[in-house]
């Protein structure tokens, strides 16, 4: 006796496959995983032993295929929001806050270099005050003589 025919398979153990590959990849990629559990099943079918147990057949098909989409999907790109504009690391720092950079530039020179040095460059004041030539204490002065007049004639505007 020749095994039945591939439709009523499918209509017997569908449901059953289709439990299968969402219970692997989830409902939405479950009919993916069923359609090629069965294309796969259909070229194997004509050779399957007649005394074959079809349902557990199917299932180990099934879980295979769906593991198979699982794995496709995980490499496919995934869209996401653009990045924002970001400056390389050699643009011009002065094209960032143009403001700052021309309060910073009106300080008296020391000040200026000390604010530079500390804050942007992250030198402790030691260094700076050899750069200076000059104390620490005189440095540290410097420093935060520049940063207190930064803040009486640099407003940054809160709302950007």
């Amino acid at each position: 006796m020749k095994v039945r025919p591939f439709e009523e398979v499918v209509a017997e153990h569908g449901a059953t496959v289709l439990r299968v590959c969402r219970a692997v990849v989830g409902p939405l990629d479950a009919e993916d995983a069923w359609s090629e559990t069965f294309l796969s099943a259909l070229r194997a079918y004509p050779e399957l032993p007649e005394d074959a147990n079809v349902e557990a057949w199917l299932v180990t098909i099934a879980h295979r295929r769906a593991l198979d989409v699982g794995r496709a999907r995980s490499r496919r790109p995934v869209p996401t929001d653009p990045l924002p504009d970001r400056p390389t690391p050699h643009a011009d720092p002065a094209a960032r806050d143009p403001d700052l950079w021309a309060a910073l530039q009106r300080l008296p020179t020391k000040q200026r270099q000390a604010v530079a040095y500390h804050h942007i460059a992250g030198l402790p004041f030691a260094e700076i005050a050899e750069l200076l030539d000059n104390s620490p204490d005189a440095a540290r002065r410097a420093a935060a003589d520049g940063i207190k007049s930064l803040r009486k004639t640099y407003h940054k505007d809160e709302t950007s």
